[in-house]
């Protein structure tokens, strides 16, 4: 499985407009591969769009977007709105339990995404399967990831708040469960996005 990172940078202003001519077509659209989550941002990079896509592999995604085109289900017209387009690819964690596309465990999303140093990943995914657990009892995940195709030894994992406050006190019991685990690597790079979910977004 593979998910692609899609982050759009919006004209200031337009992200209203860009959201709504994007859930006109969504709807069609997720018939042919689930939809993992489509945010916006409100706290870190301005007018930015993020929508993550669920594929089994790059060859699914490339029938399907053809398929897409094709059938003239998908992309919605958006030009107009759009300064920069970007994409990602990312696996899934191996310790991260399925979970299911529709959730309501918002409505306050945090992506966070580390850099590491090449060779780095594979400690921090042996630190972070020891915690987990504990880690999703104070705020559910949207998923945990690393990278694979593009900017390499990235670790992304996006978690849900019900609120500020809620974001707040949960950091506050971190070190009640020895979190961040100690992996032996440190990040090279780090950056956060506080976002909130589309309408249409299968995740709330």
């Amino acid at each position: 499985m593979i998910h692609e990172f899609r982050t759009y940078d919006l004209k200031p202003g337009t992200t209203p407009q860009f959201l709504k001519k994007t859930g006109e077509k969504v709807g069609k659209r997720v018939e042919y591969s689930p939809l993992v989550g489509f945010f916006y941002s409100e706290i870190g990079e301005l007018n930015q769009a993020l929508h993550i896509w669920q594929y089994d592999d790059m060859n699914q995604r490339a029938d399907i977007r053809a398929k897409v085109v094709e059938d003239g289900v998908y992309p919605p017209d958006t030009r107009e709105f759009l300064e920069g387009q970007k994409t990602e690819f990312f696996i899934p964690a191996p310790f991260l339990p399925e979970l299911p596309i529709k959730r309501n465990i918002g409505p306050l999303f945090e992506l966070r995404v580390y850099k590491y140093p090449p060779g780095g990943i594979p400690k921090v995914i042996d630190a972070w399967s020891t915690k987990i657990e504990a880690r999703m009892e104070l705020s559910k995940p949207v998923g945990v990831w690393y990278s694979d195709v593009g900017n390499l030894n990235q670790w992304a994992h996006m978690w849900a708040y019900e609120s500020w406050e809620h974001r707040t006190e949960a950091r506050k019991e971190f070190a009640s469960v020895g979190w961040p685990p100690a992996s032996g690597v440190s990040p090279i790079t780090m950056r956060n996005t506080l976002m909130y979910a589309a309408e249409f977004s299968p995740v709330q």
